[in-house]
C-alpha cells in the first residue's frame, strides 16, 4: 500500500473500531480489567476481622505482633499489544489477511485502552523484535499504533513468541496486560507464557486462517511455498489421505498450543479473519466477566 491508501485504511478502521469501542468493547474492557489491577501500599497492625491472607509475616516477625499489607486500586494500567508481523501473517485465504485482521484487534484495543484513560503500546515482532512503541496515551498516539501495523515492512521472516514475551517482561516494570496477538506457531515458548502470565494479565489472541485447519477438495495439485522460510511442497488436494495428514498435523499443533496455554493459566481468544473480529472478543470478555463474578 502507498502512503495514501495506508493512510484510508487507517481511517477506515477508525471509523469502524471507534464505534464498537463506544459501543460495546469498552465497557467489556472497564469491567474485566478496572479495579483488578492493585498495587502494595502500606502496612498497618492487623485487627480482628482482617483477612488472615494479608498478613505480612516479615513485618510481622520483626514487629513481634501481627501487620497485613493495605493495597490500592490501580486507577492507571498499561497494555501492551504484541503484534506478529513474520511472514506468515500475510496468508489469507479470502479478502483479509491475518495482518489486516490483527490491525483491526490491535485497534479495539488501543481505542478501548484510550476510552478507558490507561496507556497502550506496540511491540511487533518476527524472529527478531522489529519496531517498540513505548506506552503512550493519546489518539495521535492508537493511530500511529494503526499506522505501523499496517505500513511496517519486517526484516525477519521467522516467529520468535518465547523472544516477544522476554522483551515485553523487560520493558514492563509495573503489571499490566499483554495482548499477544499471532498464530503462535513458533518454536517452544511455554515457559516465557508461564512467567509473563504470573507478571501481567496475558491474553493471547490466535488468528488461524481456515485452510491452516484443513484443504478443500479439489482435482488439482496445489504448489505451496512455506513463508517462513520452509522449503516448498505440493498438495495434493485431491488425494483425501494428504488432506487427512495435513488436518491431523494441524489437530496436534493446535493441541500442543491449548496445552501450553493452559499450563500457563493464560485464557486466549480464537479468531478468524474471514469472520468479523469484534465478535469472538467481545464473547470472551462476557465470559470473562461473568467468571469473575462467580469468584
Amino acid at each position: 500500500m502507498n502512503t495514501s491508501d495506508i493512510l484510508k485504511k487507517v481511517r477506515e478502521i477508525e471509523i469502524r473500531t471507534g464505534r464498537l469501542v463506544s459501543e460495546t468493547f469498552a465497557g467489556q474492557y472497564q469491567s474485566v480489567f478496572k479495579g483488578r489491577g492493585i498495587e502494595f501500599s502500606e502496612v498497618r497492625e492487623y485487627v480482628p476481622g482482617d483477612d488472615v491472607r494479608s498478613i505480612d509475616w516479615n513485618v510481622t516477625a520483626r514487629a513481634n505482633k501481627p501487620f497485613i499489607k493495605q493495597y490500592i486500586e490501580e486507577r492507571e494500567l498499561t497494555l501492551m499489544i504484541l503484534c506478529d508481523v513474520s511472514a506468515s501473517q500475510s496468508f489469507g485465504s479470502g479478502i483479509k489477511s491475518k495482518s489486516e485482521a490483527a490491525a483491526e484487534l490491535a485497534a479495539m484495543f488501543a481505542f478501548s485502552a484510550l476510552k478507558n484513560s490507561d496507556k497502550s503500546g506496540l511491540l511487533l515482532f518476527s524472529d527478531k523484535p522489529e519496531l517498540y512503541i513505548p506506552p503512550r496515551k493519546g489518539r495521535n498516539h492508537s493511530l500511529r499504533i494503526i499506522r505501523e501495523l499496517l505500513a511496517y515492512k519486517p526484516q525477519g521472516t521467522g516467529t520468535d513468541v518465547a523472544m516477544a514475551l522476554r522483551t515485553a517482561n523487560s520493558v514492563m516494570k509495573r503489571r499490566g496486560i499483554v495482548i499477544l496477538i499471532s498464530d503462535l506457531n513458533s518454536p517452544d515458548y511455554a515457559r516465557e507464557a508461564r512467567l509473563t502470565a504470573r507478571r501481567h494479565d496475558l491474553i493471547p489472541v490466535v488468528i488461524t486462517d481456515r485452510f491452516e485447519k484443513s484443504l478443500p477438495a479439489a482435482g488439482a495439485l496445489l504448489v505451496t511455498e512455506q513463508l517462513e522460510g520452509g522449503k516448498a511442497f505440493t498438495a495434493d488436494l485431491s488425494s483425501p489421505s494428504f488432506r487427512q495428514a495435513y488436518e491431523a498435523a494441524a489437530a496436534l499443533r493446535r493441541s500442543s498450543m491449548e496445552s501450553v496455554l493452559r499450563s500457563a493459566g493464560a485464557d486466549w481468544i480464537d479468531i478468524d479473519p474471514e469472520l468479523p473480529v469484534h465478535g469472538p472478543v467481545v464473547k470472551f470478555f462476557r465470559q470473562r466477566r461473568r467468571n469473575l463474578k462467580l469468584l
